[in-house]
């Protein structure tokens, strides 16, 4: 940032973690919003009226598509219209670059808190040497800078950017997979999303970020029938359009399905794959009946690059377009578009079915070599 007020500090630990989550028809889902939800929801609330962001956000406009996809659209024109333009990228693994705009040269006032984890002291190991948790000694665990998204796609859309000074290019870590699972656990509501896009698959920024939001529409994804490819690390394949690896992580397994996603997300940036990842609370696998949210589905779409590509003119298939839902950005393919019409855009940044099955045999040996 560029001057040296320091923000609000939201210190959490495992205990924190919202259990208990659903969707109406086993509780009012917003009987106990978690710490983590009147935090970034008061601070973005308070930004928006005091007018940090470049447009303001409100109820916006949402219909659901006739059809088996149950397609979430909200038009949301501003967004397409006064979001920062886009950097120039030209490579999956391209370097940080000071000159271009960073999260490092953001107004203050937009950062809404310092997140970190504090680790238990149940969690260091016996005769004290030094803990580590998903890899990482205890005591350098990273900061997390929370701070408004200032081209809101949804209530709440904020970017979690982790240990910014580091400079480091949009490339996923296993910290950042780590700080994706664990701010939807800290969430007691099933609507919080978290996301990224990498470069190539419409990341606008080359330094390392997610995206969070709140929406208040159940995605066919949080229950979407799955295939088993390797279980044991908690790895799947979606069966449903769109196709793309699925993992499931509950409370209690976290650290064997953060290595998981990272090897496999490792992979594809060496084979220069764009990819979009998608965190939501879902049913476990084969439990698509279940009204409880207490674990977390991560997606990973591998998907075609778009290098200096044309934007779409309905929307851009991005994290969350490719999860369902879908922020339109003009009224008549807000109004006219059909389910048909949006498979027929997403289809378009898919990899061929051959490749993707390549793919996901390499992949899936790759998962098991240390089973």
């Amino acid at each position: 940032m560029e001057d040296g007020k320091s923000p609000t500090r939201f210190v959490y630990c495992n205990r924190d973690f919202a259990d208990h989550v659903c969707w109406s028809g086993c509780g009012d889902r917003t009987a106990s919003m978690s710490k983590f939800d009147t935090t970034i929801q008061a601070g973005w609330t308070d930004r928006m009226d005091r007018g940090l962001f470049r447009y303001h956000l409100g109820d916006l406009e949402t219909r659901i598509l006739p059809g088996p996809a149950r397609y979430v659209a909200q038009l949301n024109i501003q967004r397409g219209i006064e979001r920062r333009q886009p950097q120039e990228i030209l490579s999956i693994k391209q370097n940080f670059d000071t000159k271009q705009f960073n999260f490092n040269k953001i107004n203050p006032e937009e950062v809404i808190f310092e997140m970190s984890k504090q680790i238990e002291p149940m969690s260091h190991p016996k005769g004290g040497g030094p803990c580590k948790e998903y890899g990482h000694p205890c005591d350098e665990l990273c900061r997390i800078m929370v701070m408004v998204n200032v081209s809101p796609l949804e209530f709440g859309h904020c970017l979690l950017v982790p240990e910014p000074t580091q400079c480091s290019p949009q490339v996923l870590t296993p910290a950042a997979i780590q700080i994706g699972i664990e701010s939807v656990l800290l969430s007691s509501d099933p609507g919080f999303r978290v996301g990224f896009n990498s470069l190539g698959a419409f990341a606008s920024v080359n330094h390392l970020h997610l995206h969070g939001y709140y929406m208040n529409q159940e995605l066919n994804l949080e229950t979407a029938s799955t295939q088993p490819l390797v279980p044991e690390k908690g790895f799947y394949r979606l069966r449903d359009f769109p196709i793309g690896f699925m993992f499931y992580a509950e409370m209690d397994d976290l650290e064997k399905v953060v290595r998981a996603i990272s090897q496999v997300t490792d992979s594809l940036v060496e084979g220069n794959k764009a990819h979009n990842l998608f965190f939501t609370r879902g049913c476990p696998p084969g439990k698509s009946d279940v009204r409880a949210r207490r674990g977390v589905r991560i997606v990973v779409w591998p998907r075609r690059s778009c290098f200096g590509a044309k934007d779409e003119s309905a929307f851009n298939v991005a994290l969350c377009e490719l999860a369902g839902h879908l922020p339109f950005k003009n009224r008549h393919d807000f109004e006219h578009s059909t389910e048909k019409d949006v498979m027929a855009i997403i289809q378009r940044y898919l990899l061929p079915d051959q490749q993707f099955l390549q793919l996901e045999q390499q992949l899936t040996a790759h998962l098991q070599k240390d089973i």
